[in-house]
C-alpha cells in the first residue's frame, strides 16, 4: 500500500511541488481530489484560476506570473522579452510572458498573467531549449545564446534597438560569447545576419 502523502506545506516542497501546479501535478504525488479540497479548506493551497492553484505559503517573487504560466501551459517555452528578463541580459521589461509553442498547437488562455505568443517548430523546439524552475515550476527556456539569437532574427517581434541592446550585454557579461552565437545562429539558420550583427558591434 502506497504511503499517505506528506500534505504539510514542507512536505509538498520536498516532493516537487512549485509554487504554482494544476490538479494533475499533485495527482502524481499521491494526492487525490478530495485531499486537494482538503487543502483547500485548510488554507495550505489557493486556486487562483481555473485548474491553476498555488502554495499559499510560497514567497512573492519577481517571476511569479512566469512560474504561474509555465504551470499552466507546460509545453511553453520562455523565450525573448521574457527570457533576457530572466536571464538579465539589457534594460527591456515586458508586462507580457513571452511563451514559444509548437505550431498547431491551439493558443492557451491567459490566466494571471498576459501572454505574447511566439510559434516555433522543428529544431526551434529545441535548440538553445534548457531546462530550469522558476519558482519550484519545471518549465524550460532559451539560453541566453538562443534568446539573443531570437531576438535578431524576429525583427517583426522585436524592434532592433532592443535586439542589439540584447546582443551588446549579452557579451559584455559573458551570459554569450561571440562563436557561441555564431554556432546557435547556424542552427537556427541565421547564421549570415547574426554574423553581419558582430561585425557592426565590433567595427
Amino acid at each position: 500500500m502506497a504511503a499517505r502523502p506528506d500534505l504539510t506545506p514542507r512536505g509538498l516542497e520536498r516532493a516537487g511541488l512549485g509554487a504554482y501546479f494544476r490538479p494533475r501535478d499533485v495527482e502524481a504525488l499521491g494526492v487525490t481530489e478530495p485531499m486537494l479540497r482538503t487543502l483547500l479548506r485548510r488554507g495550505v493551497v489557493e486556486k487562483v484560476a481555473r485548474g491553476l492553484y498555488r502554495l499559499t505559503a510560497a514567497p512573492a517573487s519577481e517571476h511569479e506570473a512566469v512560474a504561474a504560466t509555465c504551470a499552466r501551459v507546460p509545453r511553453g517555452i520562455v523565450c525573448l522579452l521574457t527570457a533576457l528578463q530572466i536571464h538579465e541580459i539589457g534594460t527591456r521589461l515586458s508586462a507580457e510572458v513571452w511563451l514559444g509553442i509548437p505550431h498547431g498547437t491551439r493558443s492557451p488562455l491567459a490566466t494571471v498573467a498576459r501572454l505574447r505568443i511566439v510559434r516555433f517548430s522543428g529544431p526551434m523546439l529545441s535548440a538553445g531549449v534548457e531546462p530550469i524552475r522558476i519558482d519550484g515550476v519545471p518549465t524550460r527556456i532559451t539560453n541566453p545564446a538562443r534568446t539573443i539569437v531570437d531576438c535578431l532574427r524576429l525583427t517583426s517581434l522585436i524592434d532592433r534597438e532592443t535586439a542589439l541592446e540584447a546582443l551588446r550585454e549579452g557579451l559584455r557579461t559573458r551570459r554569450a560569447t561571440s562563436n557561441g552565437l555564431l554556432r546557435m545562429a547556424r542552427a537556427c539558420g541565421t547564421f549570415e545576419r547574426v554574423r553581419r550583427d558582430l561585425e557592426v558591434l565590433n567595427a
